[in-house]
């Protein structure tokens, strides 16, 4: 055989088995990647079918814990009735108050009309006009008839005192413990109806310390723009009606068979934007009132979806609003916004140390 034959024999021989050996090689990866595919898909398809009996399941346990919420029915005519603004009438008012501003700040004080001593201590202190001369701050003092009547020498003082001042509201319900709730219902319809271009309110007790400086200048300033559907105090969360008869703050299980309230601010003192007061006033239509004002108007958040926003700080850990008494510091007093437990006379001696001093802390 001729050298270059055998060579060409030869080059055609490892050719084939070349050709040979890519075409095995092919077809076996050809086999391996359907196979990887094929299992892939099952995978896939297990994946899916698990995830959807899972999704079933939970939306099986979701429509069982979470009933479909109902529209709330309002109260009876008798029972609303109660807190109705269209109950009473104004003895006087101060119906042009935010005429001709628009205040910052609305202070509203529930006081017993013959508490003028503590009128006066809050003219004097944190309610003084031109307290804040870049801030436009109101103070109201908001009274029901006395025990007494409309011809007591009470409700003659009271008049002689608001001819004076302009900073009384008098309406005709009966100014009692157990009348607080229509008290804080007209309060929230006066803003509603009187002063609605001012941003802020706040409902504050006579007993209270108020700097008002820090709650401008960090709590509501310091937030940024207005807020709206806003309302911050001392957040309990962990309310319970009492049930003993002897309680000052008894609720029976006919008035609110609930075991629980829901979170509501310490009526001592809470902020809340203007918004609020024409929505709580609606809320109160689909609420049955009780005699705790503030777990009323609680209730009455609930109803609107809106939850109370704590005012407290982390570093250090401080209750801003002080449902309880503290030992006069000025330092102290200048971190919080209300401190609880004050005599008129006291809120007057400690005011001028307070206002000449704070801002040093």
């Amino acid at each position: 055989m001729h050298p270059l034959t055998w060579i060409s024999d030869a080059r055609k021989h490892k050719s084939s088995a070349q050709h040979h050996t890519a075409r095995y090689s092919l077809t076996y990866m050809c086999r391996i990647y359907f196979a990887m595919l094929k299992s892939s898909y099952w995978r896939f398809v297990k994946f899916f079918i698990v995830a959807g009996v899972l999704t079933l399941f939970v939306n099986i346990l979701l429509k069982k814990k979470a009933p479909r919420k109902t529209t709330p029915s309002p109260l009876s005519q008798e029972l609303y009735k109660v807190i109705s603004p269209e109950s009473y009438k104004y003895v006087f008012n101060q119906a042009s108050a935010c005429k001709d501003r628009t205040p910052f700040l609305v202070l509203m004080v529930p006081v017993a009309p013959s508490d003028g001593l503590s009128r006066a201590a809050i003219r004097k202190t944190w309610g003084a006009p031109g307290l804040m001369p870049n801030v436009d701050i109101l103070t109201l003092f908001y009274v029901g008839l006395p025990e007494e009547g409309h011809h007591s020498h009470i409700q003659q003082d009271l008049e002689r005192e608001s001819r004076e001042h302009g900073d009384i509201i008098q309406m005709d319900f009966q100014d009692h413990y157990q009348n607080l709730t229509i008290k804080t219902m007209m309060i929230m319809n006066w803003l509603a109806t009187h002063c609605q271009e001012a941003s802020y309110a706040m409902k504050v007790d006579t007993d209270i310390f108020v700097n008002v400086f820090y709650l401008v200048n960090r709590l509501l300033v310091g937030g940024g723009s207005v807020r709206h559907e806003y309302i911050t105090g001392s957040v309990i969360s962990d309310g319970r009606p009492r049930r003993d008869s002897n309680s000052k703050w008894r609720l029976s299980k006919d008035v609110y068979p609930e075991d629980t309230f829901p979170p509501y601010v310490s009526g001592a003192g809470y902020v809340f934007s203007i918004d609020l007061a024409h929505r709580i006033s609606l809320a109160s239509r689909f609420v049955r009132p009780i005699p705790l004002e503030d777990v009323f108007v609680g209730m009455c958040l609930k109803e609107l979806g809106i939850r109370p926003v704590y005012a407290q700080t982390f570093l250090p850990p401080r209750n801003l609003f002080e449902i309880r008494r503290l030992d006069y510091k000025r330092c102290t007093y200048a971190t919080r916004v209300i401190v609880t437990g004050f005599k008129p006379q006291e809120l007057v001696e400690i005011w001028g140390d307070f206002q000449k001093g704070h801002l040093a802390c």
